[in-house]
């Protein structure tokens, strides 16, 4: 009855929050393309779109309008459940998506900001067909407390290093760079993402991809 509650109140916030705060036109476009807002499925999933604020790998502002995570609806129902198997195991943490779909108009502005630096490895190429962001199929994601407040997980969501790389963990763990709790808590986060269907990326502990890029290529559509 208390968790009833609780997700009332959250769905009607998200009402007010959608009445008083309308979507902006990269939403608005996502929305036409078949997107859904993540919270229109699940809104106990917290959000914070890392490319809407300067602090990100980029150090630039990407997403100019938006503010709401939009995935495919298989994606975003796969969320859902990965939600729902956290709070069975952890009922004081929740998801926190800090990006989701991803148009190519943007996948573009951030290539062009690190195609000629050594970050460039971790962003694809639009010229190559893009990733997964852009088709509404992947998020990058951390787990938070009921507050916001994340917690350790080694790294920063973008710490774009070997320190992100998941299949070093325990290399890492030995040899004192990375925190035992931060390699449990990217192991949870891990379990519950794969208990939804979501499949992790090797060098970035935050990634999850809900297909592979081929499967993508073949039945989805790149978002514009």
């Amino acid at each position: 009855m208390k968790q009833a509650i609780i997700l009332f109140i959250l769905a009607f916030s998200s009402m007010l929050c959608h009445a008083e705060n309308p979507i902006g036109k990269t939403a608005q476009s996502m929305k036409s393309q078949g997107m859904v807002n993540v919270h229109d499925i699940d809104p106990t999933i917290q959000v914070s779109l890392m490319y809407a604020r300067k602090d990100n790998f980029c150090g630039v502002v990407l997403y100019g309008d938006l503010r709401q995570a939009y995935l495919h609806p298989k994606a975003a129902k796969a969320l859902a459940k990965a939600q729902s198997r956290l709070k069975q195991l952890r009922p004081d943490l929740s998801l926190k998506i800090y990006d989701a779909a991803r148009p190519m108009s943007i996948q573009q502005k951030m290539w062009d900001k690190v195609k000629n630096t050594t970050k460039y490895f971790y962003v694809s190429n639009p010229a190559h067909g893009g990733g997964m962001h852009n088709y509404g199929l992947a998020v990058d994601i951390t787990l938070c407390r009921q507050n916001g407040d994340t917690i350790p997980m080694g790294t920063k969501v973008d710490g774009m290093t070997k320190l992100s790389h998941i299949n070093r963990e325990k290399e890492l763990m030995a040899a004192g760079k990375l925190s035992r709790k931060a390699v449990e808590n990217r192991r949870l986060l891990r379990e519950v993402m794969t208990y939804a269907g979501f499949m992790p990326l090797r060098t970035e502990w935050w990634h999850f991809n809900l297909v592979s890029r081929a499967t993508a290529k073949k039945y989805y559509k790149v978002i514009k």
